[in-house]
C-alpha cells in the first residue's frame, strides 16, 4: 500500500470534523481511511492539538533511546495481541519491562516460540480468521474450540530465577512460570471456573502446597498463538508493564509482525485501568524514521525528497515527545501525529534516505523547529500566525513555483467545494456565533501576502456580518486549503452589468473589453486576455492576483469555492519537495531551507 498523506498534525482533525461529505480518505494514494475511523482518532486526540504548543515547550532538547509509539490504545485497545517473528529476523521472544529511561530491562524470562499472543487473564476464546487457524484473536468468553481459562493452580514455592521456576513448571502438565512483583512462581493449568480449578488441585495432589489463583486486573497472559497453552504470565501491578523483545537470530535488527505490519524494536503491553490492552512500540529514532518515510511519501520518489521527509519526520518526532502522555506514549501512528506503519513499505531508497541523514534535525537557533508539512500548498505556503494565530520565525509563507511542475500528478490538486448556506450557518453556530437563519452572502475580506485567504465575511439572513478566519476557513467552508477564491456563483442579483441593467455580460466563460464609449466587445478565444499598448491581444499566463472583495450569493442552493492544494499550507510541501529534487536538482538541505526560514540543518547541539 503506497500512501502519501494529504495532511499533517492537527489539520485532518479540523477537516474531518466538519466535512459533511468527507472524501473517502485522508490518504491520497493506495488504500483509504474511512470517515468513521478518522472520527475515532479525532475523539481521542482533539484536545491535544487544538492549538500549537508554545515555543518555550521545545527549548530543552531531550534525546531519547527509544520513541514510544501507540499502536493500539483508547477505543482501539485490544483484547489480545499477536506477535510473530518475521522469518530470518527473530528467534523467539524475551520478557521484561521498559524503565524510565525507555530501555528494556530483561528479567531472564523467554520463549523460543515464534508466534505468541498476549491477552488479558480472563476466560478467553480463540477466534480464527483464516481456514488454517493460524490467524485470529482471543476474545472474552467460554464457548469455543480453544478456551484459555482464567483460573490456575499456583504453587506456594517462590523461585529466584526464571530458569529454576521453568524447570519445576516443566514437571507438571500445563505448567508455566508467572512473574509476580519481582518474584517467580509456578502455575499449573487453566480453568474457566474456580470450582474446576479447586477440583483439579485436589485430584492432582496439590493440596497444602498450592492454591487457586485467578490473577488481577493487571495480569497479562502469554500463550502460543491459536492454542490454550500458556507460556508465561506477568503482573507487577501498575508500576511496571510487560515488555517483549524479539530475540535476534541471524539478523542484527529483528522485525516482528503485529496486526499486519512489521516493526523494529520491542513492545509494551498494559491493561490501563484493568481494561483492554494498550500496545506501544518502543523503537529507536532511526528505525522510527524508517517506518514513517515510506508512508508519508511514495517509496519511489527521488532520494533527496525522501531525505527531506526523513529529517522532517525525525525532527517532528523529537519535538513532539509525550504528545500522548495521557495514554502512556509519545506519538500515535495516524495523521494526527505522522503516519508510521513500520517496515512493510520500506525499501532500499527509503532506508538510504534515513541512513544518509542519520542524526540530522531542523534547528532554529538552539531550538528544534516544528516541522509541519502537508501534501501540497497550491502555489504558496503560509505563515503560521495566518493559520494557527501564533507566529514562528521559521514558519514563514513563501511563494512556491515548484509545485506547478508536478501539478498534473498531484491528486485533488485542483478542487471545488460546494457548501450549502445552511451547512455554513450550522458550522458557524457550532463555533459559538449567533447566526440567524442561513448564510445569504459572503465575500473574501482579506488575503495574506502570499495570496492565500486570511478571512471571509459572511452575512446571515438578518443581514448581520460575521468573520471567519485562519484555520476555521477550511472547516467551515469545506475548503481543502486556504488557497481559494469564489467561482461559478451568481454575483449580486444574478449577473455582471456594465453601465445599465440592460447591458449584462457573462463574465464566467469569456473575457470582455469595454471602450471609452461604454461599448462591450467579447475577446476571441477563452481564458483571461490583455491588450498591449500596441493593441495586440495576448493571453495572460500565470496565476492572477485577486484583490477584490466582491460579494457572492448562493447559486443552485450552494456556494461554489474553487482552490488548489490540500493541507494547512504551513511548512514543507511534500509534492513541492519532489519537484525541487526531481526537476530542479535541489538537495535536501536546499529544500528544507526553502520551506523553513532561517533554519540550520545538522546534528543536535
Amino acid at each position: 500500500m503506497v500512501i502519501i498523506t494529504c495532511e499533517h498534525a492537527i489539520v485532518n482533525l479540523l477537516i474531518a470534523g466538519f466535512y459533511d461529505d468527507l472524501p473517502e480518505c485522508i490518504i491520497l494514494k493506495g488504500d483509504i481511511y474511512m470517515k468513521k475511523k478518522a472520527m475515532l482518532i479525532i475523539m481521542a486526540c482533539v484536545l491535544a492539538f487544538l492549538c500549537l504548543p508554545v515555543e518555550a515547550a521545545a527549548a530543552a532538547i531531550q534525546p531519547v533511546t527509544n520513541m514510544r509509539i501507540g499502536l493500539r490504545f483508547g477505543s482501539e485497545a485490544v483484547s489480545s495481541a499477536n506477535l510473530q517473528n518475521f522469518s530470518g529476523f527473530g528467534n523467539g521472544f524475551q520478557f521484561g519491562y521498559f524503565n524510565s529511561s525507555r530501555n528494556f530491562v530483561p528479567i531472564g524470562a523467554w520463549t523460543s516460540e515464534n508466534s505468541i499472543s498476549l491477552l488479558m487473564d480472563r476466560n478467553m476464546v480463540w477466534h480464527s480468521s483464516d481456514s488454517t487457524g493460524s490467524f485470529g484473536e482471543y476474545r472474552e468468553g467460554t464457548s469455543g474450540n480453544v478456551v484459555v481459562g482464567a483460573f490456575h493452580i499456583q504453587l506456594a514455592e517462590q523461585f529466584d530465577s526464571f530458569d529454576a521456576a521453568r524447570a519445576e513448571a516443566d514437571r507438571h502438565e500445563g505448567g508455566f512460570v508467572k512473574y509476580d512483583s519481582g518474584n517467580f512462581f509456578v502455575s499449573v493449568g487453566n480453568f474457566t471456573t474456580r470450582d474446576a480449578a479447586s477440583g483439579a488441585l485436589t485430584s492432582r495432589g496439590f493440596s497444602g502446597i498450592a492454591e487457586v489463583n485467578s490473577g488481577t486486573s493487571n495480569t497479562i497472559t502469554v500463550t502460543r498463538t491459536g492454542t490454550n497453552r500458556i507460556l508465561f504470565e506477568f503482573d507487577y501491578g501498575t508500576s511496571r508493564q510487560l515488555g517483549v523483545m524479539p530475540i535476534p537470530s541471524d539478523r542484527e535488527n529483528p522485525e516482528t509482525w503485529f496486526r499486519g505490519f512489521r516493526y523494529h524494536g520491542g513492545f509494551q503491553f498494559e491493561r490501563r485501568d484493568g481494561a483492554l490492552l494498550t500496545v506501544v512500540n518502543f523503537v529507536g529514532m532511526e528505525d522510527y524514521a524508517k517506518g514513517v518515510v515510506p508512508y508519508e511519501m511514495s517509496n519511489t520518489w527521488h532520494i533527496e525528497a525522501l531525505k527531506v521527509q526523513a529529517v522532517c519526520a525525525r525532527t517532528y518526532a523529537l519535538r513532539s515527545l509525550n504528545t500522548h502522555r495521557a495514554n502512556g506514549f509519545d506519538l500515535c501512528t495516524e495523521v494526527h501525529c505522522q503516519v508510521y506503519n513500520g517496515r512493510n513499505n520500506a525499501n532500499e531508497s527509503t532506508d538510504q534516505a534515513v541512513i544518509e541523514t542519520a542524526g540530522i534535525y531542523v534547528m532554529h537557533g538552539d531550538t528544534l523547529a516544528q516541522t509541519f508539512y502537508a501534501s501540497s500548498n497550491g502555489g504558496a505556503s503560509e505563515s503560521s500566525e495566518n493559520v494557527w494565530m501564533e507566529a514562528r520565525p521559521y514558519l514563514r509563507g513563501v511563494i512556491d513555483p515548484f509545485e506547478a511542475d508536478v501539478a498534473g500528478r498531484i491528486p485533488n490538486y485542483n478542487w471545488t467545494a460546494t457548501p450549502t448556506p445552511r451547512q455554513i450557518a450550522d458550522r458557524m453556530r457550532s463555533r459559538g456565533h449567533n447566526v440567524s437563519g442561513n448564510i445569504s452572502a459572503m465575500r473574501i475580506s482579506e488575503f495574506t501576502p502570499t495570496g492565500n485567504v486570511l478571512s471571509v465575511t459572511v452575512t446571515d439572513s438578518a443581514g448581520r456580518d460575521f468573520t471567519i478566519s485562519r484555520e476555521a476557513l477550511r472547516s467551515v467552508l469545506s475548503a481543502r486549503s486556504q488557497r481559494f477564491t469564489f467561482g461559478n456563483a451568481a454575483w449580486g442579483s444574478g449577473g455582471l452589468y456594465v453601465n445599465s441593467p440592460a447591458r449584462q455580460i457573462d463574465a464566467g466563460t469569456q473575457t470582455f473589453v469595454i471602450n471609452g464609449r461604454g461599448e462591450v466587445t467579447a475577446m476571441p478565444g477563452s481564458g483571461m486576455q490583455a491588450i498591449t499598448g500596441s493593441g495586440a491581444v495576448l493571453p495572460v499566463t500565470g496565476e492572477p492576483v485577486i484583490t477584490g472583495n466582491s460579494e457572492i450569493r448562493p447559486a443552485n442552493g450552494v456556494f461554489t469555492i474553487t482552490g488548489t492544494g490540500w493541507g494547512h499550507n504551513v511548512g514543507m510541501s511534500q509534492w513541492g519537495a519532489l519537484s525541487m529534487a526531481q526537476h530542479h536538482g535541489k538537495n535536501y538541505i536546499e529544500i528544507l531551507t526553502f520551506y523553513y526560514t532561517g533554519v540550520t540543518i545538522g546534528p543536535l547541539p
